[in-house]
C-alpha cells in the first residue's frame, strides 16, 4: 500500500510541472511457478544470507512434489523444481535488485508478480529515458530466466495535455526462453 501512495505523490509533484508521465506497466509471467531454486539461493547468497537460513530454504524447497486435481481425478505426482508458490516472499527477494537495474533511468515500483516503470516527459529525450529503462528490465528478466507476459504489458501516459499518438513510441522487446 506504501508504494502505491508513494507513486501517487510522485506523480502529483510531476504533474504539478506541466509535462506527462508515461508508465508502462509489466506483469511476470507465471512468476511463483518459474523462478529455479538455484537462482533463488543465489539471489539469498548474494545478500549475505548463508549457512542456517539457506540450507533451510534449501531443505524447504527441495524434494517437494504436487499433483492437480480436475474433477474429481488426480494428475501424476511431478517433481517441484522450480517455483516459490508456497513463498510469495522469496519471489520479492529474487527480484528486488531490478530497482538497482532500473532506477538510473526511470522510476520502478514492485508489487508482487507486477514491475511498474516512469518517467517524467518533458522532452522526446525524456522518452527515450525511460526506453532505457524498459530495455534495462527485459536485460534483468532474460539474465534471471523470469519473463514478462507481454500481453498483459501496458503502456499509459497521464497528463494534462497528453501526447495521444496512437502508436507507442515504446517497444517491449522480448525473446522467448525455452
Amino acid at each position: 500500500m506504501l508504494h502505491l501512495l508513494h507513486m501517487l505523490e510522485k506523480r502529483t509533484e510531476y504533474l504539478d510541472c506541466d509535462g506527462q508521465i508515461d508508465a508502462v506497466y509489466t506483469d511476470f509471467e507465471k512468476a511463483f511457478e518459474k523462478v529455479p531454486h538455484k537462482i533463488l539461493l543465489s539471489k539469498l547468497r548474494s545478500y549475505g544470507i548463508s549457512g542456517n537460513i539457506i540450507n533451510w530454504i534449501k531443505d524447504f524447497l527441495a524434494g517437494r512434489k504436487y499433483r492437480v486435481k480436475v474433477n474429481g481425478s488426480y494428475s501424476s505426482w511431478v517433481d517441484f523444481t522450480s517455483g516459490i508458490a508456497l513463498c510469495p516472499q522469496l519471489f520479492l527477494i529474487c527480484i528486488n535488485d531490478l530497482i538497482d537495474c532500473c532506477e538510473p533511468f526511470s522510476h520502478i515500483y514492485l508489487f508482487a508478480d507486477d514491475a511498474k516503470i516512469f518517467h517524467h516527459v518533458l522532452h522526446p529525450g525524456d522518452q527515450q529515458i525511460l526506453q532505457k529503462g524498459i530495455n534495462k528490465l527485459v536485460e534483468w528478466t532474460q539474465r534471471w530466466i523470469l519473463n514478462l507476459n507481454t500481453k498483459k504489458c501496458l503502456v499509459v501516459s497521464f497528463g494534462r495535455d497528453v501526447n495521444d499518438n496512437k502508436d507507442s513510441v515504446y517497444t517491449i522487446p522480448h525473446k522467448e526462453l525455452s
